[in-house]
């Protein structure tokens, strides 16, 4: 039988992956690169969230382009220098980065929604698992023309692909991500619901839904 975990020796590492991880996932690079572009606070135009989606409502397609990288790509960073200390410490540190961006300190913990996160920690945890989603996410926006719909599909599909094709720890992993995912999506599913959600490319109204059609 494998030797029992010593808690008291593997408690600091723990707690360096959460303090590290969090640490990356909580700079808020849609609102650094807004500010830095002129743009102003993202914070005060369209939806208010800090994310790739909300960016690109300001004309700029470059500085939404590189949010979502650089948000992507610190979930990655995570999970990559994690996984050099085992399997364990990889998932704890790609987590607090993922839930690092959802609730910085720097910002009174009013992140953003997570998927570009999301789909970068299960890039370095996992690339199949980050493909699948990526694919997911593509191919229902391509369908639906929905990108909050088409991110629930993604987080919901990929941990049942995770768990099947390559571990239930990484299927764990994506599944408690994906939770949150749905949790920050609440208003987008509310709107979904009653059929105001904005498509790809449409504006929204300063109340935040889609503009009625000109008659």
């Amino acid at each position: 039988m494998p030797d029992p975990i010593s808690w008291s020796q593997a408690a600091p590492y723990y707690a360096l992956a959460i303090f590290l991880g969090y640490l990356i996932g909580s700079v808020p690079f849609g609102l650094v690169l807004t500010r830095l572009a002129g743009l102003g606070d993202i914070r005060s135009i369209g939806s208010g969230n800090i994310g790739a989606t909300n960016v690109l409502r300001t004309g700029r397609k470059d500085i939404a382009a590189l949010t979502l990288l650089l948000d992507g790509g610190k979930g990655t960073a995570a999970a990559l220098a994690g996984g050099l200390y085992g399997p364990d410490i990889m998932v704890i540190a790609a987590f607090s980065a993922f839930i690092g961006h959802l609730f910085p300190v720097w910002l009174k913990f009013r992140g953003g929604k997570g998927v570009a996160t999301y789909l970068g920690v299960l890039l370095g945890a996992a690339w199949p698992v980050g493909a699948f989603a990526c694919l997911a996410w593509l191919v229902a926006a391509a369908v639906t023309r929905y990108s909050s719909l088409s991110a629930l599909i993604a987080a919901l599909l990929s941990p049942v692909f995770a768990w099947f094709y390559v571990s239930p720890q990484i299927g764990e992993l994506a599944a408690a991500m994906a939770v949150l995912v749905c949790i920050r999506h609440h208003q987008n599913i509310a709107r979904l619901l009653k059929g105001e959600e904005p498509k790809i490319g449409k504006k929204k109204t300063p109340d935040g839904t889609q503009p009625a059609p000109p008659q």
